[in-house]
């Protein structure tokens, strides 16, 4: 019950989105913008941020998640050589090269490589429209609903097109995959490949990773229909922001403006008060009962004022069956804001709890039966 519980408040939380805060005056050169705070997706600003528009490369959002959610990332294969035969930016592939999924993933976000692109694609999923297909199913997922994906690149094709907001629900989701995270925020990498490998260096296209404080991602773009288009993330004193301009001609001073708006208006705030010390009954272990404890910190990003009216819901299974680990998942507390999903932390056990030994007595009745035919 907890689990399915759990599922229908992630899906709240990243489709719904629906806390929106009014920035009276604040207006940016954009035909879709919107700024949403990353931990609950609540949008702070948006100015028609559920227009349908063409994306360019921040596509490789997608492409670049799906490709580091594969195995083996650090295995060496040989591109595809008519996959690399792509016009626009490029990582520098060429035929016979050798490269691993997690540097075709650096290729897409640092240097927003088509070739990485369709490189991964084929070697993902066979064909670059088989691929299109994943990153669909995926953004349905993830509700997406005026999102559709025809190429992994980018390039301008009819029927290839998204919204601010939907981009920025992609960028929610990936940048809560540790490896596309650490790779989104680096400026420069060296990186090996080839035939055979030999070492490179990537530079990253994303200006504010350099230029604002606090900056963390996450991806570039523009072709001539697209226009300049920019998913840029920024964390600062717990707080972390998502903004997404498309078609934006200065998108760098743009994101500026937008994300210190976001952070002048949130505080990281302690909701630890919400919550009673909590334990959960023990079956068939030495112990029968232990304690639970949050698996994160228990801190919301708020506006002055917000805290007084966060109220915690508190979802719990009724019993755990021995033996459990620690940090096994027992429930969850569902922090809401006037009534709305704000943040679903699980609660999990705090130690491990070993099965209580079953002595003869207290076989059942079937055991025993197993045990006489076993003998005879």
């Amino acid at each position: 019950m907890v689990q399915k519980m759990s599922r229908f408040c992630a899906v709240l939380l990243a489709v719904c989105m629906l806390m929106t805060i009014q920035a009276y005056g604040l207006e940016v050169n954009a035909k879709g913008a919107v700024l949403v705070e990353a931990q609950s997706g609540r949008v702070l600003f948006g100015q028609n941020e559920r227009e349908r528009l063409p994306m360019a490369s921040t596509t490789k959002i997608m492409s670049a998640l799906l490709t580091l959610e594969q195995k083996n990332l650090d295995e060496y294969f040989t591109v595809d050589p008519d996959a690399i035969q792509v016009e626009g930016s490029s990582m520098g592939l060429s035929k016979g090269d050798s490269v691993t999924l997690r540097i075709l993933a650096a290729g897409m976000l640092l240097s927003s490589g088509n070739d990485a692109a369709n490189a991964a694609a084929v070697h993902i999923a066979g064909s670059q429209q088989a691929f299109a297909e994943m990153m669909n199913k995926r953004a349905e997922e993830l509700g997406m609903k005026d999102t559709s994906f025809v190429t992994p690149s980018g390039l301008d094709h009819e029927g290839h097109y998204s919204t601010a907001y939907d981009m920025a629900i992609l960028a929610q989701a990936a940048l809560k995959n540790e490896a596309f995270s650490e790779i989104c925020s680096q400026y420069r990498m060296t990186l090996e490949y080839g035939d055979p490998p030999y070492r490179r260096w990537l530079k990253n296209h994303n200006r504010l990773l350099n230029d604002y404080k606090g900056a963390i991602g996450v991806k570039t773009g523009f072709t001539k229909k697209a226009g300049r288009c920019l998913v840029s993330s920024a964390q600062r004193d717990g707080v972390t922001l998502i903004t997404v301009t498309l078609a934006c001609p200065d998108d760098w001073r743009v994101h500026t403006k937008l994300l210190d708006y976001g952070f002048e208006q949130l505080k990281s705030t302690d909701l630890s008060a919400l919550l009673p010390p909590l334990g959960i009954a023990v079956g068939g272990g030495v112990k029968s009962h232990v304690n639970l404890e949050p698996q994160s910190s228990l801190t919301a990003a708020l506006i002055d004022g917000e805290q007084d009216r966060v109220k915690a819901k508190i979802l719990l299974n009724p019993f755990v069956l021995a033996p459990v680990k620690k940090g096994t998942s027992a429930g969850e507390v569902i922090f809401t804001l006037d009534g709305k999903p704000l943040r679903s932390i699980p609660l999990c056990i705090t130690e491990d709890i070993e099965a209580r030994p079953i002595t003869e007595k207290q076989k059942g009745f079937f055991d025993k039966i197993k045990d006489f035919f076993h003998y005879k």
